[in-house]
């Protein structure tokens, strides 16, 4: 029962996350996986440079394709966040984000909370509420 469980969380974040990029990049990822192990979530993305990015990369702008995707992962940080805490019934209370150009894929890390590895005094307090698990 739990792998059908865990499925269906891994299914919502990957969905969710793809979701996300589609509405505001208005083309998503074409392929993604996602992992969620203890206190961990990781999903990969693969597919979503956009055909201007692509004539950037091409043109040797790679890092200013790279640096404005970080910029935009960043303001996305809260969609991203809720995509987790409602798969995951867990508070995210850590995000990192990466991107590379060859091959073109993303990556979205979460840590959720609680977890041994952050003392409670260090989680911010603001933010979502805690989720009951």
């Amino acid at each position: 029962m739990r792998s059908q469980a865990h499925g269906e969380v891994l299914t919502a974040i990957s969905d969710g996350l793809v979701g996300l990029l589609r509405e505001f990049y208005g083309r998503g990822p074409t392929r993604a996986k996602s992992y969620y192990e203890d206190d961990l979530v990781v999903c990969v993305l693969r597919g979503g440079f956009l055909r201007v990015e692509q004539t950037l990369l091409e043109g040797g702008r790679g890092p200013a394709v790279i640096g404005q995707r970080m910029e935009f992962q960043e303001l996305m940080r809260e969609r991203f966040e809720a995509v987790i805490e409602d798969a995951t019934g867990r508070r995210v209370i850590g995000f990192m984000s990466g991107n590379e150009q060859d091959p073109d894929m993303m990556c979205e890390v979460f840590i959720l909370g609680p977890t041994d590895l952050v003392d409670p005094h260090e989680i911010p307090s603001s933010g979502p509420a805690p989720l009951a698990a």
